[in-house]
Protein backbone atom coordinates (compact mmCIF):
# COMPACT_ATOMS: atom_id res chain seq x y z
CA UNK A 1 0.00 0.00 0.00
CA UNK A 2 1.29 3.36 -0.59
CA UNK A 3 1.56 5.44 2.00
CA UNK A 4 0.71 9.09 3.32
CA UNK A 5 3.11 11.21 4.56
CA UNK A 6 1.72 11.29 7.89
CA UNK A 7 -1.10 8.84 9.52
CA UNK A 8 -4.60 9.04 7.75
CA UNK A 9 -7.61 9.11 10.05
CA UNK A 10 -7.43 6.27 12.94
CA UNK A 11 -5.25 4.33 10.28
CA UNK A 12 -1.88 4.04 11.72
CA UNK A 13 0.80 2.28 9.58
CA UNK A 14 4.75 2.02 9.32
CA UNK A 15 6.56 3.72 6.50
CA UNK A 16 8.06 1.01 4.37
CA UNK A 17 11.85 1.80 3.98
CA UNK A 18 13.06 2.24 0.45
CA UNK A 19 16.81 1.41 -0.67
CA UNK A 20 17.73 1.31 -3.98
CA UNK A 21 18.20 -2.41 -4.94
CA UNK A 22 17.70 -4.51 -7.70
CA UNK A 23 18.82 -3.72 -11.33
CA UNK A 24 19.05 -5.43 -15.10
CA UNK A 25 17.94 -5.01 -18.38
CA UNK A 26 16.26 -1.71 -19.55
CA UNK A 27 15.56 -1.48 -22.98
CA UNK A 28 13.98 1.72 -22.69
CA UNK A 29 16.51 4.14 -22.11
CA UNK A 30 16.77 5.53 -19.19
CA UNK A 31 19.15 8.17 -17.85
CA UNK A 32 22.64 6.67 -16.36
CA UNK A 33 21.75 6.44 -12.65
CA UNK A 34 18.03 6.05 -13.10
CA UNK A 35 16.88 2.91 -11.11
CA UNK A 36 14.28 0.81 -13.54
CA UNK A 37 11.97 -1.42 -12.83
CA UNK A 38 11.71 -4.06 -15.33
CA UNK A 39 8.14 -5.84 -15.40
CA UNK A 40 7.42 -8.33 -17.95
CA UNK A 41 3.63 -9.62 -18.29
CA UNK A 42 1.24 -10.99 -21.17
CA UNK A 43 -0.44 -7.40 -21.63
CA UNK A 44 -4.21 -7.38 -21.37
CA UNK A 45 -5.05 -3.58 -22.18
CA UNK A 46 -6.71 -1.15 -24.36
CA UNK A 47 -6.81 2.03 -22.53
CA UNK A 48 -5.01 3.97 -19.02
CA UNK A 49 -7.99 6.46 -18.90
CA UNK A 50 -10.00 5.21 -15.59
CA UNK A 51 -13.62 5.98 -17.13
CA UNK A 52 -12.71 3.38 -19.82
CA UNK A 53 -10.18 0.95 -18.01
CA UNK A 54 -10.78 -2.36 -16.67
CA UNK A 55 -8.18 -4.87 -17.89
CA UNK A 56 -5.66 -6.51 -15.45
CA UNK A 57 -2.81 -4.67 -17.01
CA UNK A 58 -4.38 -1.56 -17.01
CA UNK A 59 -5.17 -1.88 -13.32
CA UNK A 60 -1.32 -2.65 -12.48
CA UNK A 61 -1.01 0.72 -14.44
CA UNK A 62 -3.63 2.96 -13.05
CA UNK A 63 -3.03 2.07 -9.61
CA UNK A 64 0.33 3.61 -9.43
CA UNK A 65 -0.95 6.46 -11.62
CA UNK A 66 -4.49 7.64 -10.21
CA UNK A 67 -5.52 7.33 -6.64
CA UNK A 68 -9.28 6.07 -5.11
CA UNK A 69 -10.87 6.99 -2.15
CA UNK A 70 -10.47 4.08 -0.24
CA UNK A 71 -7.38 1.17 -1.48
CA UNK A 72 -6.18 -2.27 0.28
CA UNK A 73 -2.96 -2.46 2.34
CA UNK A 74 -0.61 -5.63 1.10
CA UNK A 75 -1.82 -8.90 0.49
CA UNK A 76 -5.66 -7.57 2.60
CA UNK A 77 -8.23 -7.89 0.51
CA UNK A 78 -10.68 -7.73 3.04
CA UNK A 79 -10.30 -4.57 4.92
CA UNK A 80 -10.65 -1.50 2.78
CA UNK A 81 -8.76 1.59 3.92
CA UNK A 82 -8.64 5.18 3.17
CA UNK A 83 -6.18 7.02 0.92
CA UNK A 84 -7.58 10.19 -0.52
CA UNK A 85 -10.48 9.99 1.78
CA UNK A 86 -9.44 10.35 5.97
CA UNK A 87 -12.69 8.73 6.87
CA UNK A 88 -16.55 7.72 6.20
CA UNK A 89 -20.08 8.37 7.63
CA UNK A 90 -22.80 6.04 6.40
CA UNK A 91 -26.38 7.46 7.25
CA UNK A 92 -28.68 5.01 9.44
CA UNK A 93 -30.90 4.21 6.20
CA UNK A 94 -27.18 3.20 4.64
CA UNK A 95 -27.86 5.21 1.44
CA UNK A 96 -25.65 8.40 2.20
CA UNK A 97 -21.67 7.84 2.52
CA UNK A 98 -19.83 10.93 3.80
CA UNK A 99 -16.34 10.82 2.51
CA UNK A 100 -14.01 13.75 3.94
CA UNK A 101 -11.00 13.87 1.97
CA UNK A 102 -7.09 14.61 2.89
CA UNK A 103 -6.70 18.66 1.90
CA UNK A 104 -2.57 17.70 1.31
CA UNK A 105 -2.70 15.92 -2.12
CA UNK A 106 -1.23 17.32 -5.23
CA UNK A 107 -2.03 16.20 -9.27
CA UNK A 108 0.75 15.63 -11.19
CA UNK A 109 1.00 19.41 -12.36
CA UNK A 110 0.70 20.55 -9.20
CA UNK A 111 -3.08 21.61 -8.81
CA UNK A 112 -4.13 20.75 -5.08
CA UNK A 113 -6.71 17.85 -5.11
CA UNK A 114 -10.53 19.24 -3.92
CA UNK A 115 -13.63 17.82 -3.68
CA UNK A 116 -14.90 19.22 -7.59
CA UNK A 117 -11.73 16.63 -8.94
CA UNK A 118 -13.86 13.95 -7.00
CA UNK A 119 -17.25 14.41 -8.27
CA UNK A 120 -16.17 15.15 -11.87
CA UNK A 121 -13.92 11.63 -11.92
CA UNK A 122 -16.60 9.14 -10.44
CA UNK A 123 -19.86 11.25 -12.50
CA UNK A 124 -17.02 11.42 -15.97
CA UNK A 125 -17.04 7.41 -15.18
CA UNK A 126 -20.66 6.89 -14.86
CA UNK A 127 -21.58 9.12 -17.71
CA UNK A 128 -19.06 7.79 -20.28
CA UNK A 129 -20.65 4.46 -19.90
CA UNK A 130 -17.41 2.77 -20.23
CA UNK A 131 -16.51 -1.29 -18.89
CA UNK A 132 -15.81 -0.01 -15.37
CA UNK A 133 -19.31 2.53 -15.34
CA UNK A 134 -21.41 -0.68 -13.81
CA UNK A 135 -19.32 -0.25 -10.12
CA UNK A 136 -21.28 3.37 -9.78
CA UNK A 137 -24.81 1.78 -10.29
CA UNK A 138 -27.65 3.71 -8.93
CA UNK A 139 -24.90 6.08 -7.09
CA UNK A 140 -24.92 9.65 -7.27
CA UNK A 141 -21.94 12.07 -6.38
CA UNK A 142 -22.25 15.16 -4.80
CA UNK A 143 -19.93 18.14 -3.63
CA UNK A 144 -20.70 19.33 0.01
CA UNK A 145 -17.58 21.74 0.26
CA UNK A 146 -13.68 21.49 -0.83
CA UNK A 147 -13.07 18.58 1.55
CA UNK A 148 -16.23 16.65 1.52
CA UNK A 149 -17.79 14.62 -1.00
CA UNK A 150 -21.60 12.44 -0.62
CA UNK A 151 -21.73 8.95 -3.07
CA UNK A 152 -25.80 8.34 -2.35
CA UNK A 153 -26.77 4.40 -3.44
CA UNK A 154 -30.09 3.55 -4.65
CA UNK A 155 -30.18 0.82 -2.19
CA UNK A 156 -27.95 0.29 0.69
CA UNK A 157 -24.61 -0.82 -0.23
CA UNK A 158 -21.97 -2.69 1.90
CA UNK A 159 -19.25 -3.05 -1.22
CA UNK A 160 -19.02 0.60 -1.73
CA UNK A 161 -16.02 1.13 -0.03
CA UNK A 162 -14.69 -2.12 -1.59
CA UNK A 163 -15.95 -1.07 -4.92
CA UNK A 164 -14.04 2.70 -4.54
CA UNK A 165 -10.45 0.68 -4.54
CA UNK A 166 -10.69 -0.14 -7.79
CA UNK A 167 -8.29 1.79 -9.96
CA UNK A 168 -10.80 2.89 -12.43
CA UNK A 169 -12.72 4.60 -10.03
CA UNK A 170 -9.29 7.09 -9.47
CA UNK A 171 -9.56 10.37 -9.42
CA UNK A 172 -8.30 12.71 -11.94
CA UNK A 173 -7.57 16.51 -12.23
CA UNK A 174 -10.74 17.71 -13.68
CA UNK A 175 -9.62 21.04 -15.18
CA UNK A 176 -6.99 19.62 -16.88
CA UNK A 177 -9.04 16.38 -18.39
CA UNK A 178 -12.01 18.79 -19.21
CA UNK A 179 -9.40 20.89 -21.13
CA UNK A 180 -8.56 17.45 -22.90
CA UNK A 181 -12.11 17.25 -24.37
CA UNK A 182 -13.34 14.86 -21.24
CA UNK A 183 -16.67 15.12 -19.64
CA UNK A 184 -18.79 14.05 -16.55
CA UNK A 185 -22.27 15.49 -18.00
CA UNK A 186 -25.10 12.99 -19.69
CA UNK A 187 -24.51 12.58 -23.07
CA UNK A 188 -20.05 12.06 -21.83
CA UNK A 189 -20.10 8.55 -24.14
CA UNK A 190 -19.86 10.13 -26.89
CA UNK A 191 -19.02 13.74 -25.98
CA UNK A 192 -15.61 12.86 -24.38
CA UNK A 193 -12.69 12.82 -26.49
CA UNK A 194 -10.05 12.49 -23.49
CA UNK A 195 -8.98 9.42 -24.18
CA UNK A 196 -6.35 9.67 -26.44
CA UNK A 197 -4.52 12.25 -24.67
CA UNK A 198 -5.00 10.31 -21.04
CA UNK A 199 -2.89 7.70 -22.83
CA UNK A 200 -0.37 10.33 -23.89
CA UNK A 201 0.01 12.39 -20.49
CA UNK A 202 -1.99 10.97 -16.98
CA UNK A 203 -3.58 13.44 -15.31
CA UNK A 204 -3.45 11.16 -12.05
CA UNK A 205 -2.34 12.17 -8.35
CA UNK A 206 0.04 8.71 -7.77
CA UNK A 207 3.08 8.51 -7.42
CA UNK A 208 4.13 7.77 -10.91
CA UNK A 209 3.18 9.42 -14.61
CA UNK A 210 2.79 8.14 -18.23
CA UNK A 211 6.07 8.36 -19.86
CA UNK A 212 5.17 6.52 -23.28
CA UNK A 213 2.20 4.00 -23.61
CA UNK A 214 1.76 1.53 -26.27
CA UNK A 215 -0.88 -1.40 -26.10
CA UNK A 216 1.24 -3.56 -28.23
CA UNK A 217 4.72 -3.52 -26.92
CA UNK A 218 5.20 -1.75 -23.68
CA UNK A 219 4.57 1.54 -21.05
CA UNK A 220 7.07 3.38 -19.40
CA UNK A 221 6.00 5.44 -16.23
CA UNK A 222 8.38 8.06 -14.33
CA UNK A 223 8.06 9.10 -10.79
CA UNK A 224 6.22 11.80 -10.21
CA UNK A 225 7.90 14.87 -8.89
CA UNK A 226 5.04 16.22 -7.47
CA UNK A 227 3.83 12.84 -5.63
CA UNK A 228 2.61 14.09 -2.18
CA UNK A 229 3.23 10.97 -0.17
CA UNK A 230 6.23 9.00 0.31
CA UNK A 231 8.98 8.31 -2.44
CA UNK A 232 8.62 5.33 -4.02
CA UNK A 233 12.15 3.45 -4.46
CA UNK A 234 12.27 3.62 -8.83
CA UNK A 235 12.77 6.83 -11.08
CA UNK A 236 11.12 4.31 -13.48
CA UNK A 237 8.96 0.99 -14.55
CA UNK A 238 9.14 -0.33 -17.80
CA UNK A 239 6.30 -2.93 -18.44
CA UNK A 240 6.92 -5.23 -21.39
CA UNK A 241 4.66 -7.00 -23.04
CA UNK A 242 5.88 -10.20 -23.26
CA UNK A 243 4.71 -14.23 -23.58
CA UNK A 244 4.89 -16.49 -20.57
CA UNK A 245 7.85 -18.83 -21.76
CA UNK A 246 9.76 -15.48 -22.58
CA UNK A 247 8.91 -14.37 -19.45
CA UNK A 248 10.63 -17.27 -17.72
CA UNK A 249 13.79 -16.74 -19.10
CA UNK A 250 13.89 -13.15 -18.54
CA UNK A 251 13.35 -13.43 -14.80
CA UNK A 252 16.29 -15.73 -14.89
CA UNK A 253 18.63 -14.03 -17.09
CA UNK A 254 17.72 -10.68 -15.18
CA UNK A 255 16.21 -8.89 -18.31
CA UNK A 256 13.35 -8.39 -16.21
CA UNK A 257 13.33 -7.79 -12.53
CA UNK A 258 9.46 -9.23 -12.23
CA UNK A 259 7.49 -11.33 -14.16
CA UNK A 260 3.59 -11.95 -13.14
CA UNK A 261 1.96 -14.22 -15.79
CA UNK A 262 3.87 -17.77 -15.42
CA UNK A 263 2.01 -21.32 -14.78
CA UNK A 264 2.90 -23.00 -11.61
CA UNK A 265 5.27 -25.46 -13.88
CA UNK A 266 6.62 -23.00 -15.13
CA UNK A 267 7.80 -21.38 -11.88
CA UNK A 268 8.76 -24.70 -10.81
CA UNK A 269 12.07 -24.41 -13.09
CA UNK A 270 13.08 -20.95 -11.19
CA UNK A 271 12.91 -21.53 -7.71
CA UNK A 272 16.00 -20.62 -5.60
CA UNK A 273 19.13 -18.86 -6.68
CA UNK A 274 18.78 -15.42 -7.90
CA UNK A 275 15.02 -15.84 -8.63
CA UNK A 276 12.38 -15.76 -6.05
CA UNK A 277 9.00 -17.54 -6.40
CA UNK A 278 5.60 -16.56 -4.71
CA UNK A 279 2.66 -19.18 -5.67
CA UNK A 280 -0.80 -18.82 -3.81
CA UNK A 281 -3.97 -19.57 -5.15
CA UNK A 282 -5.19 -16.79 -7.28
CA UNK A 283 -8.56 -14.60 -6.93
CA UNK A 284 -9.74 -16.58 -9.95
CA UNK A 285 -12.29 -19.32 -10.10
CA UNK A 286 -12.57 -21.85 -12.66
CA UNK A 287 -16.27 -23.34 -12.72
CA UNK A 288 -18.59 -25.81 -14.68
CA UNK A 289 -22.23 -25.07 -15.15
CA UNK A 290 -24.96 -27.20 -16.13
CA UNK A 291 -27.78 -25.07 -17.93
CA UNK A 292 -30.53 -24.96 -16.16
CA UNK A 293 -33.27 -24.42 -18.55
CA UNK A 294 -35.59 -27.52 -20.32
CA UNK A 295 -35.41 -25.49 -23.26
CA UNK A 296 -31.24 -25.57 -24.18
CA UNK A 297 -31.29 -29.09 -22.60
CA UNK A 298 -33.71 -31.64 -20.92
CA UNK A 299 -30.10 -33.48 -20.07
CA UNK A 300 -28.50 -30.45 -17.72
CA UNK A 301 -31.89 -29.28 -16.13
CA UNK A 302 -32.42 -32.58 -14.43
CA UNK A 303 -31.53 -32.14 -11.03
CA UNK A 304 -30.29 -35.58 -10.53
CA UNK A 305 -27.96 -35.42 -13.74
CA UNK A 306 -26.56 -32.25 -12.11
CA UNK A 307 -25.82 -33.94 -8.80
CA UNK A 308 -24.19 -36.80 -11.15
CA UNK A 309 -21.98 -34.00 -12.24
CA UNK A 310 -21.08 -32.08 -8.89
CA UNK A 311 -20.39 -35.71 -7.56
CA UNK A 312 -18.67 -37.61 -10.66
CA UNK A 313 -16.06 -34.23 -11.21
CA UNK A 314 -12.49 -34.97 -9.47
CA UNK A 315 -11.67 -32.28 -7.93
CA UNK A 316 -8.63 -33.32 -6.10
CA UNK A 317 -7.02 -34.22 -9.45
CA UNK A 318 -7.98 -31.06 -11.00
CA UNK A 319 -5.80 -29.46 -8.22
CA UNK A 320 -3.22 -31.53 -9.14
CA UNK A 321 -3.34 -30.58 -13.10
CA UNK A 322 -3.75 -26.94 -12.00
CA UNK A 323 -0.21 -27.25 -9.84
CA UNK A 324 1.36 -26.27 -6.70
CA UNK A 325 0.13 -23.10 -5.32
CA UNK A 326 -3.61 -23.97 -6.42
CA UNK A 327 -6.47 -25.04 -4.37
CA UNK A 328 -9.77 -26.27 -4.93
CA UNK A 329 -12.48 -23.61 -4.22
CA UNK A 330 -15.17 -24.91 -1.89
CA UNK A 331 -17.53 -22.24 -2.81
CA UNK A 332 -18.03 -19.51 -5.48
CA UNK A 333 -15.88 -16.98 -3.34
CA UNK A 334 -12.26 -17.65 -3.46
CA UNK A 335 -10.62 -18.56 -0.25
CA UNK A 336 -9.18 -14.91 0.35
CA UNK A 337 -12.27 -13.21 0.96
CA UNK A 338 -15.15 -12.02 3.13
CA UNK A 339 -17.35 -14.82 3.56
CA UNK A 340 -15.61 -17.91 1.64
CA UNK A 341 -16.57 -21.52 2.37
CA UNK A 342 -13.82 -23.29 4.94
CA UNK A 343 -12.15 -25.64 2.44
CA UNK A 344 -14.54 -28.56 4.79
CA UNK A 345 -17.04 -27.50 2.92
CA UNK A 346 -15.61 -28.55 -0.49
CA UNK A 347 -17.77 -30.75 -2.47
CA UNK A 348 -15.93 -34.29 -2.95
CA UNK A 349 -16.18 -36.91 -5.49
CA UNK A 350 -18.45 -39.93 -4.70
CA UNK A 351 -18.78 -42.07 -8.21
CA UNK A 352 -21.27 -44.04 -6.19
CA UNK A 353 -23.71 -41.25 -5.58
CA UNK A 354 -22.89 -39.54 -8.87
CA UNK A 355 -23.45 -43.03 -10.19
CA UNK A 356 -26.95 -43.36 -8.85
CA UNK A 357 -28.15 -40.22 -9.20
CA UNK A 358 -27.38 -40.76 -12.61
CA UNK A 359 -29.99 -43.78 -12.77
CA UNK A 360 -32.79 -41.62 -10.38
CA UNK A 361 -32.50 -38.91 -13.66
CA UNK A 362 -34.05 -41.63 -15.79
CA UNK A 363 -31.78 -40.54 -18.20
CA UNK A 364 -29.79 -43.17 -20.08
CA UNK A 365 -26.02 -43.21 -21.42
CA UNK A 366 -26.54 -38.89 -21.44
CA UNK A 367 -24.04 -37.36 -24.05
CA UNK A 368 -23.76 -33.56 -23.42
CA UNK A 369 -21.82 -30.61 -25.20
CA UNK A 370 -18.97 -29.18 -23.14
CA UNK A 371 -18.17 -25.47 -24.32
CA UNK A 372 -15.14 -23.40 -23.74
CA UNK A 373 -12.35 -20.64 -24.84
CA UNK A 374 -10.02 -21.86 -26.97
CA UNK A 375 -7.08 -19.67 -26.99
CA UNK A 376 -6.98 -17.94 -23.67
CA UNK A 377 -5.43 -19.64 -20.31
CA UNK A 378 -5.90 -17.95 -16.62
CA UNK A 379 -2.90 -18.39 -14.55
CA UNK A 380 -1.21 -20.49 -17.06
CA UNK A 381 -4.19 -22.91 -16.94
CA UNK A 382 -5.59 -23.50 -20.26
CA UNK A 383 -9.39 -24.47 -20.67
CA UNK A 384 -9.04 -27.46 -22.80
CA UNK A 385 -6.73 -29.07 -20.11
CA UNK A 386 -9.07 -28.72 -17.42
CA UNK A 387 -12.14 -29.54 -19.90
CA UNK A 388 -10.04 -32.86 -21.27
CA UNK A 389 -10.03 -33.88 -17.70
CA UNK A 390 -13.59 -33.29 -16.53
CA UNK A 391 -14.20 -35.30 -19.56
CA UNK A 392 -12.05 -38.33 -18.80
CA UNK A 393 -13.78 -37.62 -15.19
CA UNK A 394 -17.55 -37.80 -15.90
CA UNK A 395 -17.32 -40.65 -18.67
CA UNK A 396 -15.98 -42.75 -15.67
CA UNK A 397 -19.52 -42.42 -14.05
CA UNK A 398 -21.52 -43.02 -17.37
CA UNK A 399 -21.52 -39.12 -19.31
CA UNK A 400 -20.08 -38.63 -22.32
CA UNK A 401 -18.76 -35.25 -22.59
CA UNK A 402 -18.12 -34.05 -25.90
CA UNK A 403 -16.02 -30.74 -26.64
CA UNK A 404 -16.84 -27.51 -28.22
CA UNK A 405 -13.70 -25.44 -27.73
CA UNK A 406 -14.35 -21.95 -29.68
CA UNK A 407 -12.17 -18.89 -30.09
CA UNK A 408 -13.13 -16.32 -26.87
CA UNK A 409 -15.32 -13.84 -28.65
CA UNK A 410 -17.45 -16.91 -30.19
CA UNK A 411 -17.36 -18.97 -27.10
CA UNK A 412 -18.81 -15.64 -25.14
CA UNK A 413 -21.39 -15.08 -27.13
CA UNK A 414 -23.33 -18.38 -26.26
CA UNK A 415 -22.05 -18.13 -22.73
CA UNK A 416 -23.90 -14.64 -22.28
CA UNK A 417 -26.41 -15.95 -24.56
CA UNK A 418 -27.35 -18.61 -22.18
CA UNK A 419 -27.90 -21.20 -24.37
CA UNK A 420 -24.58 -23.51 -23.81
CA UNK A 421 -25.84 -27.16 -22.69
CA UNK A 422 -22.80 -26.93 -20.20
CA UNK A 423 -19.50 -24.64 -19.64
CA UNK A 424 -16.36 -24.51 -18.43
CA UNK A 425 -15.60 -20.17 -17.97
CA UNK A 426 -13.84 -18.72 -14.57
CA UNK A 427 -14.84 -16.13 -12.90
CA UNK A 428 -12.02 -12.79 -11.42
CA UNK A 429 -13.29 -10.26 -9.27
CA UNK A 430 -14.84 -6.92 -10.10
CA UNK A 431 -13.91 -5.94 -6.82
CA UNK A 432 -12.69 -8.03 -3.80
CA UNK A 433 -16.31 -8.64 -1.91
CA UNK A 434 -18.99 -11.10 -1.41
CA UNK A 435 -21.39 -9.15 -2.82
CA UNK A 436 -19.59 -10.06 -6.60
CA UNK A 437 -20.57 -13.28 -5.97
CA UNK A 438 -24.25 -13.09 -6.09
CA UNK A 439 -24.50 -13.24 -9.97
CA UNK A 440 -24.27 -16.64 -9.51
CA UNK A 441 -27.64 -17.06 -7.88
CA UNK A 442 -31.47 -17.01 -9.56
CA UNK A 443 -32.45 -14.07 -12.04
CA UNK A 444 -28.51 -12.70 -11.77
CA UNK A 445 -26.01 -12.33 -14.25
CA UNK A 446 -24.06 -15.59 -14.39
CA UNK A 447 -27.39 -17.29 -12.67
CA UNK A 448 -28.83 -16.38 -15.99
CA UNK A 449 -26.14 -17.45 -18.16
CA UNK A 450 -26.59 -20.92 -16.70
CA UNK A 451 -30.36 -21.01 -17.13
CA UNK A 452 -31.50 -20.41 -13.84
CA UNK A 453 -34.02 -17.92 -13.97
CA UNK A 454 -35.77 -15.83 -11.31
CA UNK A 455 -38.24 -17.71 -8.99
CA UNK A 456 -35.97 -21.16 -9.36
CA UNK A 457 -35.11 -21.01 -5.94
CA UNK A 458 -37.27 -18.25 -3.50
CA UNK A 459 -35.41 -19.04 -0.72
CA UNK A 460 -31.64 -18.44 -2.12
CA UNK A 461 -33.06 -15.08 -3.84
CA UNK A 462 -34.46 -14.49 -0.57
CA UNK A 463 -31.29 -15.01 0.80
CA UNK A 464 -29.15 -13.17 -1.52
CA UNK A 465 -31.41 -9.91 -1.45
CA UNK A 466 -31.22 -9.77 2.47
CA UNK A 467 -27.53 -9.81 2.68
CA UNK A 468 -26.56 -6.90 0.05
CA UNK A 469 -28.20 -4.58 2.04
CA UNK A 470 -26.35 -5.88 5.04
CA UNK A 471 -23.61 -3.84 6.98
CA UNK A 472 -22.19 -6.59 9.58
CA UNK A 473 -19.46 -8.46 8.63
CA UNK A 474 -20.45 -11.34 10.92
CA UNK A 475 -24.04 -11.48 9.44
CA UNK A 476 -22.55 -11.18 6.14
CA UNK A 477 -20.40 -13.92 7.05
CA UNK A 478 -23.15 -16.50 8.51
CA UNK A 479 -25.35 -15.45 4.83
CA UNK A 480 -22.73 -15.90 2.63
CA UNK A 481 -21.56 -19.01 3.76
CA UNK A 482 -25.74 -20.30 3.71
CA UNK A 483 -25.61 -19.03 0.48
CA UNK A 484 -22.50 -21.22 -0.81
CA UNK A 485 -23.77 -23.99 1.14
CA UNK A 486 -26.92 -23.79 -0.65
CA UNK A 487 -25.13 -23.42 -4.08
CA UNK A 488 -23.32 -26.21 -3.50
CA UNK A 489 -26.23 -28.40 -2.73
CA UNK A 490 -28.80 -27.90 -5.51
CA UNK A 491 -27.14 -25.25 -7.67
CA UNK A 492 -25.80 -25.52 -11.45
CA UNK A 493 -22.73 -25.06 -10.55
CA UNK A 494 -19.45 -26.82 -9.58
CA UNK A 495 -17.22 -24.43 -8.84
CA UNK A 496 -13.38 -26.30 -9.69
CA UNK A 497 -9.80 -24.67 -8.21
CA UNK A 498 -8.12 -21.63 -7.89
CA UNK A 499 -5.28 -21.54 -9.94
CA UNK A 500 -1.90 -20.06 -8.39
CA UNK A 501 -1.02 -16.35 -8.80
CA UNK A 502 2.54 -16.56 -9.14
CA UNK A 503 5.20 -13.79 -9.27
CA UNK A 504 8.88 -14.39 -10.02
CA UNK A 505 11.15 -11.99 -9.23
CA UNK A 506 14.96 -10.84 -8.82
CA UNK A 507 15.43 -12.02 -5.03
CA UNK A 508 16.96 -8.60 -4.54
CA UNK A 509 13.72 -7.24 -4.59
CA UNK A 510 11.50 -6.20 -1.36
CA UNK A 511 7.51 -5.42 -1.11
CA UNK A 512 6.61 -7.62 -3.68
CA UNK A 513 3.32 -8.85 -3.26
CA UNK A 514 0.01 -10.03 -4.51
CA UNK A 515 -3.34 -8.23 -4.97
CA UNK A 516 -6.39 -9.76 -6.34
CA UNK A 517 -7.47 -6.16 -7.38
CA UNK A 518 -4.50 -4.64 -9.16
CA UNK A 519 -1.94 -7.79 -9.06
CA UNK A 520 0.94 -5.93 -7.53
CA UNK A 521 1.43 -2.48 -6.40
CA UNK A 522 4.88 -1.61 -8.49
CA UNK A 523 5.03 1.40 -5.60
CA UNK A 524 5.49 -0.87 -3.26
CA UNK A 525 8.79 -2.13 -4.69
CA UNK A 526 12.17 -1.41 -3.45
Amino acid sequence: MRRPLYPVAAVLVAALGLSACGGGGDDAGSASGDRTLVVDTSFQLTTSDPARMFEPTGQIIDHVIYETLYTFEGTDSTTPVPLLATDEEISEDGLTHTFTLRDDVTFSDGTPMTADDVVFSLNRVIQVKGNPSFLLDGVTVEKVDDTTVTLTTATPDPALPFKLTNPALGVVNSAAVTEAGGSDQEGAETADTAEDALNGESQGSGPYVIESFDVQDQVVLTRNPEYWGEEPAYDRIVLRNTEASVQSVNVRSGDAQLVVDLSADQAAELGGGDVTVDSSPSANVFFVYTNNDPAVSPITSNPDFQEAVRYGIDYSALVDLAGEGSSQTPGVIPTTFLGALDPSDAVERDTDRAEQALAASGISDPTVTLSYPSEIQVNGIDFGDLAAAVQAQLAEVGITVELAPAPVQTALEGYRAGTEEMGLWSWGPDYPDPSDYLVFTPGQLVGLRAGWAAGADPTLEAAATAVSSEFDDDARVDAYTTIQQQLNESGPFYPLIQPAQVLAYSSSLEGVAFNPSWTVDLADIS
